[in-house]
């Protein structure tokens, strides 16, 4: 690395206090919340994957948006930072992580620096001194650290998320806290279908799985809501036989749903829906056409 564009973070000869670990009584009220996309868990997975050799762990930038009040995280994306970590001190590539940032930017103009992230469950001076630097780049609002424990300790990522807080009567850069804060996944409704096939993926024995066709999609979402309306149905059986105690929030969101679904005849319906399924299988069809067409006039061109 250029040292004039790298950020060297070096240990005091005498530390006591760094990179403590608050305790549940200490943890930061539940009004700060992170959540983090998908996506950011595989940007993560393949930074680590590519790391150099000997290298023991890695870390990259976090980008997202903030609530207004800054309460609320969500982690939108990341990239990787190189650095390097010897006994006495760790060195950050400020340029490329600054370089990266205003590319990101011409993209994503909304999404701004929301923290940092490292493989590894363990935090270490080092992790209060890196904490520090990104803690100046979020400004104001407090920085999230994210760590994943890449060595799948009891099969698990283990993801969780920090903040920190000062410790001691001086102000130091390695004296202080990392706050646990509540963190939980956001995906949308696009994403919802790869996750599943990755889950899918993970209970056969080789480890891998193949892309569903239209019609067996269709079978499987049929599938999936006529079994959450049967076990809508025995819920409100059980209820109703007073084997299970009402829950007023439960009945609200049940009836707000059941309000919106329109009054159509069960003949009427069937009718609409062989017409859509019609419709969908024309266009499977002449997708299949064109698909053809386009390889025998490839393979026409190769013959003139």
């Amino acid at each position: 690395m250029d040292n004039s564009s790298t950020l060297h973070l070096a240990l005091p000869a005498v530390h006591t206090a760094a990179s403590a670990t608050a305790p549940p009584s200490l943890a930061q009220p539940r009004a700060f919340s992170t959540s983090v996309n998908p996506l950011v868990f595989f940007s993560i997975l393949d930074h680590f994957l590519r790391r150099n050799a000997g290298q023991d762990r890695v870390i990259g930038t976090l980008l997202g948006v903030r609530s207004e009040d800054g309460s609320e995280v969500e982690i939108k994306g990341c990239y990787p930072v190189p650095h390097l970590e010897t006994e006495d001190q760790v060195e950050v590539d400020m340029e490329y992580h600054r370089t990266m940032f205003e590319l990101h930017k011409q993209v994503n103009p909304k999404e701004v620096i929301v923290g940092w992230y490292a493989t590894g469950a363990a935090l270490n001076s080092y992790s209060a001194l890196i904490h520090d630097f990104y803690q100046k780049e979020v400004s104001s609002f407090p920085a999230v650290h994210l760590t994943m424990d890449t060595a799948l300790t009891n099969e698990r990522l283990g993801v969780k998320t920090y903040i920190s807080a000062p410790v001691g009567i001086t102000s130091k850069a390695d004296n202080c806290m990392f706050i646990p804060i509540p963190c939980d996944v956001k995906y949308f409704k696009a994403e919802r279908a790869g996750l599943e096939l990755l889950a899918n993926a993970k209970s056969t024995e080789s480890g891998s799985t193949s892309l569903l066709s239209d019609m067996d999609n269709l079978e499987q979402s049929v599938t999936e809501v006529q079994k959450m309306l049967e076990r809508v149905s025995e819920y409100v059986d059980s209820v109703l036989a007073g084997t299970v105690p009402a829950n007023n929030t439960v009945g609200r969101y049940l009836m707000d749903t059941v309000s919106v679904v329109p009054k159509v005849d069960a003949a009427e319906f069937e009718k609409m829906f062989n017409s859509h399924l019609q419709d969908l299988l024309m266009v499977i069809y002449l997708a299949n056409m064109t698909r053809t067409q386009l390889a025998v006039a490839k393979r026409l061109e190769k013959l003139m």
